[in-house]
């Protein structure tokens, strides 16, 4: 019980290091400087990040990657990438390097539609939906047009409201359904500040006596939220190109063959749930890593595309291949609700840096990046999947933290990458390799 604190928050930074040496760090003196070694020395920067979350204590670094030769489009970008994983930023940049060659990857926005709802109780009579919508819609957008006002110049704000019964599986409960366009914005603040105070319009209307005494019911406003599952604000990216044009020296095999069994491996994780998961976290390794990078919402994005992959009641890989006669097509849809204004995109320096990296793009265009990074990213993996193996390379990668973890360096680090270029490598392998080497 000693440990339960109050007004945690309102301590400063190095009041909180302390309080949290004590209790759980057993009042280890280095853990200090082990805390602050990480905060950065511009302490303006450092107070701007700080601001970012809640008792903020120090930083937490990943690296900061790039995977470069990406045409999409035919257009060339230099892709960041923040994540923890070598072999991801590996697998990619070699993705692009594969397509580069072969036309690029193609990338197209579907639609980009956003939607958030107002849920309520209604205990009177749902028909009053029915005969009463447009009058009520239409005072809902009057009651609106000053939060609205702005997005709706730069092209954006509510285009469609409509209500829904919930009542087959929740008792007088209903939804108003609103659709947002925000532009460049991701626009979650906006939505709800919006959808609140549709609420309180909504609460205001049925208030008012002819609906109390025509209907004799209730309005009960449970919650007002945007919702991050965005099926139609989808974006489509894909490659092609003749079976022939496909590398056969990656498996020793014919091209017909390579590309008849990547279609297999993919189609197997469209019907298989357990491949399927895999399958996609492989797209979001990629996915997320730009959407970090720029300063995005990763987990709304993730959950929506894991929601999107099992929107016909199974969960299924979300890209997809075809062959046809003997063209070779890979292609990944997927919804993705992002914005190059607002949020962190400008207020931390790395966000800021990435969309200057990738020519400061429209929120369209930052969509069709993050989509065919997803599909690089899985297109490299399953390449190595039906050829040599996933491991192979993985692992490769991994031999770097292997050596820093053992505190190998210089000339006896290159030895060991060395031996192990053509061999499977393994924790055990590497140590016994090492125990074997002279003194």
């Amino acid at each position: 019980m000693d440990k339960i604190v109050n007004g945690y928050s309102k301590m400063s930074k190095s009041e909180k290091i302390d309080w949290l040496i004590h209790h759980y760090l057993n009042e280890n003196s280095e853990v200090r400087a082990e805390i602050e070694q990480f905060w950065i020395n511009d302490e303006k920067l450092q107070n701007t990040i700080d601001g970012f979350s809640e008792n903020v204590i120090s930083n937490h670094v990943l690296p900061f990657s790039i995977a470069p030769n990406f045409l999409i489009n035919d257009k060339v970008y230099a892709v960041p990438m923040v994540i923890e994983e070598s072999s991801v930023v590996a697998a990619a940049a070699s993705a692009a390097k594969f397509w580069l060659s072969r036309g690029g990857f193609k990338a197209q926005v579907i639609s980009t539609t956003k939607i958030g709802h107002v849920h309520f109780r209604w205990t009177g009579d749902a028909k009053v939906f029915e005969i009463e919508s447009d009058s009520i819609v239409q005072r809902i957008l009057e009651e609106t047009k000053a939060l609205t006002s702005s997005m709706e110049s730069r092209g954006g704000g509510i285009k469609k409201i409509f209500f829904k019964s919930l009542t087959e599986n929740i008792e007088h409960i209903y939804q108003v359904e609103v659709h947002f366009e925000t532009c460049d914005s991701m626009g979650a603040n906006f939505i709800n500040t919006v959808l609140e105070h549709i609420a309180i319009t909504l609460r205001l209307i049925f208030e008012e006596r002819e609906y109390c005494e025509r209907y004799f019911g209730k309005l009960d406003i449970i919650m007002s939220i945007l919702s991050n599952y965005t099926p139609e604000c989808l974006v489509r990216a894909w490659v092609s190109c003749t079976i022939d044009e496909l590398d056969p020296d990656m498996a020793h095999d014919t091209t017909e063959h390579l590309a008849k069994k990547f279609k297999t491996a993919v189609d197997i994780a469209y019907h298989d749930p357990f491949r399927a998961v895999t399958h996609n976290k492989g797209i979001f390794n990629g996915i997320d890593a730009l959407v970090l990078a720029t300063g995005n919402d990763f987990r709304a994005i993730e959950a929506c595309g894991h929601a999107y992959a099992a929107r016909d009641g199974q969960y299924r890989s979300l890209s997809k291949c075809t062959i046809y006669e003997d063209i070779f097509e890979f292609s990944l849809e997927i919804p993705i609700a992002c914005g190059t204004v607002g949020g962190l995109t400008k207020l931390h320096p790395m966000s800021k840096l990435s969309l200057e990296i990738l020519n400061h793009p429209s929120a369209e265009e930052l969509m069709q990046i993050i989509c065919t990074l997803g599909l690089a990213q899985n297109f490299a993996a399953v390449k190595s999947l039906v050829t040599t193996g996933i491991q192979k390379g993985h692992m490769k990668m991994h031999l770097s933290n292997m050596l820093n973890h053992l505190g190998i360096e210089g000339q006896l680090a290159e030895e060991v990458k060395a031996h192990f270029n053509d061999k499977t490598i393994s924790f055990t392998a590497v140590k016994e390799f090492l125990a074997a080497q002279p003194l």
